[in-house]
């Protein structure tokens, strides 16, 4: 008598999946795959996947639950092969800030030590400044390149930064849409899984994240930033990938370009040897760490001294069309905000620094808008500094006149001037491995 056939295994239902994870249970790891699989693939709809974002949300992810998720984000897409590259690989990845311009400085600062580089960047939302766009303010530049090239400039550039490409985790692209106008951006779990599935896709070796804190991060309080960092160390060294934390200061703009082409600007200046200290100082930080995780013994600032970091970034930027030569654009209209009083700068609000810098054109409310390459903001003071009333504080830069009055307002509250000097703190906060 014939063997009888063995029934399929039942298929999940997505609202089952919601129904257990909103009353507290734990989901299988098959049943993760398929609903990720699923969405990717349309079967699950948008409203099904907010609900499940929204019961994550409050519910959270077990750290078998999140290994689960974030895997299957990386296998809705690709795996960038990397082998073909000689030089040890290692990237970094930051959480967003006001100013913060660190990956054009490191990258080429790290493979100028001997490392490669493979950083895959994307666009600013918000208050927060996007490192594809500060780039394409260089003529020339691009940000789309094909895997071949990419692996090609590695191995011969040492230093990449470009879009990612379609295929590469295509599930966290759907589901960071839709955590964007859902409230569950700031659930950690899916902050988690989003940003190391496409740095463990990406195919590097080895991982440092730099994690903002302050009012100009996406994490204000130093306990989730600290927790956020945990979460993504652990899962970059589960799926094989060496990876460390550092949670830097973001309660004032690092540096004092905030925009796109100034942020080139100065980037530019610290690789002549010039620049803000803070700035300077946590760019060597992170090479250090980076260098560290990549078994290269070599000293970041000496590379920034005799120049060999400028020439890597000269030809990073030529081999994907830009012309490092060329110059930069300029904002036709320029306004001048005066320090209110004599005394210490005590306080320059990161937030409102950056929302003044978005709502001149540096930065975008919706994925699809435009932005301008020549509007920002200059600190000419940050805190720690003496001011006298009426000397120019900050310096703002637009196409349109018309901005300069939103940007203003923007401002208001953001900026305190007192007659006692602050205490300034670290930049660099804490290191997480």
């Amino acid at each position: 008598m014939p063997d009888a056939p063995v029934a399929d295994a039942p298929v999940p239902d997505a609202i089952d999946l919601i129904r257990a994870k909103r009353d507290g249970r734990i989901l299988a790891d098959a049943d993760i795959g398929w609903l990720i699989g699923a969405y990717t693939a349309g079967s699950v709809a948008d409203e099904q996947m907010s609900a499940m974002a929204m019961a994550i949300y409050f519910r959270g992810l077990t750290a078998a639950e999140l290994r689960a998720w974030t895997d299957a984000m990386i296998e809705s897409g690709q795996r960038l092969d990397l082998s073909a590259v000689p030089a040890p690989t290692v990237d970094k990845h930051s959480t967003g800030g006001v100013g913060d311009k660190v990956s054009l400085i490191l990258a080429p600062l790290v493979a100028s030590c001997g490392a490669a580089v493979p950083q895959l960047s994307g666009r600013g939302l918000g208050h927060t400044g996007g490192t594809l766009d500060k780039l394409e303010a260089i003529p020339g530049w691009r940000a789309g390149l094909s895997a071949r090239e990419f692996v090609e400039l590695l191995s011969t550039v040492g230093a990449v930064i470009c879009a990612a490409g379609a295929d590469l985790a295509p599930a966290d692209r759907k589901l960071y849409a839709l955590r964007d106008v859902t409230g569950t951006v700031e659930s950690i779990p899916l902050i988690a899984s989003s940003i190391m599935s496409k740095k463990i896709a990406e195919g590097t070796s080895a991982l440092v994240l730099d994690v903002k804190v302050g009012s100009g991060a996406f994490m204000r309080d130093v306990g989730q930033a600290r927790e956020l960092a945990r979460t993504m160390v652990r899962l970059g060294t589960e799926s094989g990938v060496r990876t460390t934390a550092l949670l830097t200061a973001m309660d004032a703009p690092l540096g004092r370009a905030v925009g796109n082409a100034v942020e080139v600007e100065e980037s530019v200046q610290v690789l002549r040897g010039g620049g803000p200290a803070d700035l300077i100082e946590v760019t060597l930080a992170l090479a250090r760490e980076m260098l560290a995780l990549a078994g290269i013994d070599a000293d970041p600032a000496a590379a920034l001294a005799d120049g060999r970091a400028l020439a890597t970034y000269r030809a990073m930027i030529a081999a994907q069309g830009g012309d490092p030569d060329a110059p930069l654009p300029a904002a036709g209209h320029l306004r001048v905000i005066p320090a209110p009083d004599s005394g210490w700068l005590r306080r320059l609000d990161a937030l409102a620094v950056g929302t003044a810098a978005w709502r001149l054109g540096a930065g975008r409310a919706r994925k699809e808008d435009p932005v301008s390459a020549a509007a920002g903001v200059i600190c000419l003071a940050k805190p720690g500094e003496r001011v006298e009333a009426g000397q120019p504080l900050l310096e703002l830069r637009a196409d349109e006149s018309g901005r300069f009055e939103r940007a203003i307002a923007a401002l208001d509250g953001g900026i305190e001037v007192r007659p006692e000097p602050p205490e300034i703190g670290p930049v660099v906060l804490e290191r997480i491995a």
